[in-house]
């Protein structure tokens, strides 16, 4: 993929014009009226506050507080520039509350707090709490940002989450998934080195060890090395508690035949050595932004059998946060949770993972500009699948009802699924009533065109969504062979291929068409070529004599 070049003009003229900043808020009830006005405000906005105040539960259903979200940060530790302060950070927090809007139509606020002060900071979120339905902490330096969230998610009632941490943890947990799988390894089994020992090289670990990796298969580092047991220089509690018992000393020690390696830390903290030097089949993770630790090209000159992902859009299997945080708020919300546990956590990591597995539709290949199938280089979705707003909430909302922090469970899950597909796209509702009359019609179509792959993928997924029986017309090795450089080669026992060599009713169609062309100047031989050569006339005479309810 080509890499698109922002100059500073362009990215100033962004935030500048049609008008300063990223979002603005919009009313969602009419206001032309004096009845209007008095239903929005005095007097009666009185009538849903005396609610509220008798049954604080009822806050959901009269106010915005179970849609909207608070990115707050204090500006201490921004993605590439550093602590540049509170008012510094706002355009990076403005552009995630657009992204939250954007990919899970959830509405957000950006906050900026002026102190570094844990104790101020957290003093300031927890008197907001009450407006918002999850707060969303953004670019705290650490260790600071490990104490702020313990101490809110203890002091509040809703989800607090960190992004910094959990977001690129469940990004690269999905993937690690998918790589392994690829690897034919388990997690139980595989050495991880991650290198970093800051907010998301403390989350990884730790979701991954409560993914089932093993603690002392975990080799953690940081600038002065790997993090042993009986370490005491530069540790910290959140270091400490990942100390594991091994000899490796330097990251190039710990390295030495591992199977995977997690980097959050800085360009060019791995070599080619360090590389050559892991198991088969390595999985490398190089996500430090704006430069990854060692570049795929890299990666590759020394070890074709590398897994490679990395933070940027112009490489394959980019691990983006905005794959999770959106959809992790969705279900959240829509729950009332009470917080994000780590069972919604992984419950996210593995729906991404599956979501990656299956056929990828078309409006992604055109929107990336190429075909997409599962393998080494796509072992993410990527941030434009429509199937994510209606895949990842209810995996995370089901994962938050089964282990008890939501405060009111959802109790039709496949409503709750059809919503949020409508919630992203107008159409999709009536799109919906469609589908459910196919459904219940259960009709079999025809698919001309056995030779274009857009037709066999079309044909694939009229079957796979439970819509009827797919027929296609063409060669049996022909339609076999385009479905595995699809990537679709486990849909050839799927579907049925017909043609004039395998029907019994061809003598029927040519017999049936003779009556209706011979006063054209058709002879018996023409028809015979029409009916057997040309794949259109074929699938219409099937339609014609009731043998296939549809034609494509």
């Amino acid at each position: 993929m080509s890499k698109s070049r922002v100059t500073r003009e362009d990215a100033l003229a962004f935030h500048l014009e049609p008008t300063p900043g990223k979002f603005e808020i919009q009313a969602t009830v009419p206001m032309t009226t004096q009845r209007d006005l008095s239903l929005a405000y005095s007097p009666g906005v009185a009538v849903p506050c005396e609610e509220i105040a008798s049954n604080p539960e009822l806050a959901y259903d009269y106010t915005n507080k179970g849609n909207l979200v608070a990115v707050i940060s204090n500006g201490t530790a921004v993605l590439g520039l550093g602590n540049i302060g509170a008012l510094g950070s706002k355009p990076v927090m403005e552009g995630k509350a657009v992204l939250f809007k954007r990919f899970a139509d959830v509405n957000s606020i950006d906050i900026e707090l002026d102190t570094e002060d844990p104790d101020a900071f957290c003093n300031a979120v927890r008197l907001m709490g009450p407006t918002f339905g999850g707060i969303n902490l953004e670019d705290i330096k650490a260790p600071e940002c490990f104490i702020i969230e313990q101490r809110l998610k203890e002091e509040m009632d809703i989800p607090v989450f960190h992004d910094d941490q959990h977001g690129t943890a469940v990004i690269c947990a999905a993937g690690l998934l998918n790589a392994l799988h690829l690897s034919g390894k388990k997690i139980e089994d595989v050495r991880i080195v991650v290198n970093g020992a800051g907010a998301a090289g403390i989350a990884c670990i730790e979701l991954i060890k409560s993914m089932g990796a093993r603690h002392d298969n975990c080799i953690l580092c940081d600038t002065k090395g790997a993090i042993y047991q009986g370490r005491t220089e530069g540790m910290n509690q959140w270091k400490s508690a990942h100390a594991a018992k091994t000899d490796a000393r330097t990251l190039e020690d710990a390295m030495i035949g591992a199977d995977v390696f997690l980097g959050v830390s800085v360009k060019g903290a791995v070599t080619p050595d360090m590389v050559l030097s892991m198991a088969d089949n390595p999985v490398i993770f190089a996500m430090a932004n704006p430069d990854p630790e060692i570049t795929p090209e890299d990666a590759h000159a020394v070890r074709v059998d590398a897994i490679v992902a990395t933070g940027r859009s112009d490489y394959p299997n980019q691990v983006n946060n905005v794959l999770g945080f959106p959809y992790l708020f969705r279900g959240a919300l829509d729950i009332h949770a009470r917080g994000i546990n780590d069972e919604m956590k992984i419950a996210c990591a593995q729906a991404l993972a599956d979501l990656a597995r299956e056929d990828v539709p078309d409006e992604v290949a055109i929107a990336y500009g190429r075909k997409l199938t599962f393998g080494r280089d796509y072992i993410i979705p990527t941030p434009f699948d429509p199937r994510l707003i209606h895949r990842i909430p209810t995996a995370v909302a089901r994962a938050g009802m089964e282990t008890g922090v939501a405060r009111r469970p959802i109790v039709d899950m496949d409503g709750y699924e059809a919503s949020l597909k409508s919630r992203m796209d107008p159409t999709a509702s009536i799109l919906r009533g469609i589908h459910a009359r196919a459904k219940a019609a259960q009709s079999t179509v025809v698919f001309a065109e056995g030779d274009d792959p857009r037709v066999l993928r079309a044909a694939v997924l009229y079957q796979r969504s439970g819509l009827g029986r797919a027929l296609v017309v063409g060669r049996e090795s022909d339609v076999k062979a385009k479905l595995e450089a699809e990537g679709l080669g486990d849909a050839v026992r799927e579907l049925r291929v017909v043609n004039a060599a395998n029907t019994d009713h061809l003598d029927t169609y040519k017999t049936f068409l003779y009556e209706r062309l011979q006063r054209k100047g058709q002879d018996r031989q023409d028809i015979h070529r029409l009916a057997s050569r040309d794949r259109h006339v074929f699938a219409a005479l099937m339609l014609a004599h009731g043998h296939a309810d549809g034609m494509v």
